[in-house]
């Protein structure tokens, strides 16, 4: 279920950052929901009165239950080049996620081979490699403090495989609070998930400036 309303974060005439609500779709599905590529081409036709059809690139996804940062690109140009630099590993993701307990550790890596159950729309993880459909999945991670009687969890993935962070999290005990389907005991209203992206940063495909986007104040509704 959707819930809140898209915040812009910044734009420019390449791309357009924004701040995606918990239970948005990026991509529609079988519930016919609204979209939020949906909701931007309304946006950016509204705003700069533009005929026709509005040109907006996906360059990477968060689950429907996931909020926090997402940038769009509003030429073939800019989409182009993102996917390019996404592809290389060039942009740095920030996450925040609050889960049961601390790790044993306040900081580390987690390094993990991961494979996709599409039939359950589910990975697995394990330790070694058993077949070339097994990819590897590294995130960093620190703890940043309490949330109340939870922890609060800085998560940097390195790759980005499906459903990473919560598979990650879930093999050493620890689902993130929300996350029925991998483990967690605690529900969040509507299906949500207490895990957002806080932070994007990576050099300006076009302008080549180096551009950095941050949550200027975290909000969860747990």
């Amino acid at each position: 279920m959707q819930a809140g309303i898209p915040e812009i974060l910044y734009e420019d005439n390449h791309l357009i950052f924004v701040n995606k609500p918990h239970g948005w779709l990026v991509h529609g599905d079988y519930t016919k929901d609204a979209t939020l590529g949906d909701w931007l081409k309304l946006y950016i036709k509204k705003k700069y009165q533009k005929p026709g059809e509005v040109f907006l690139g996906t360059i990477h996804r968060l689950d429907r239950p996931v909020g926090g940062i997402m940038v769009f690109a509003r030429t073939s140009k800019a989409l182009e080049r993102m996917n390019k630099l996404f592809s290389e590993k060039k942009v740095k993701k920030v996450y925040q996620a609050i889960i049961p307990k601390k790790p044993e550790k306040e900081k580390g890596v987690l390094l993990n081979w991961i494979w996709k159950n599409s039939e359950k729309n589910k990975v697995e993880l394990s330790e070694f490699q058993a077949n070339q459909e097994w990819k590897q999945a590294e995130t960093h991670f620190q703890t940043i403090g309490n949330y109340g009687k939870f922890q609060l969890i800085q998560l940097i993935p390195i790759t980005g495989r499906p459903h990473q962070l919560r598979a990650q999290l879930a093999y050493i005990g620890l689902p993130i609070i929300g996350d029925l389907k991998y483990g967690s005991k605690i529900s969040i209203p509507h299906g949500n998930l207490a895990l957002q992206c806080v932070s994007l940063s990576f050099q300006h495909p076009v302008t080549k400036d180096e551009i950095e986007i941050k949550l200027k104040k975290v909000k969860w509704n747990i």
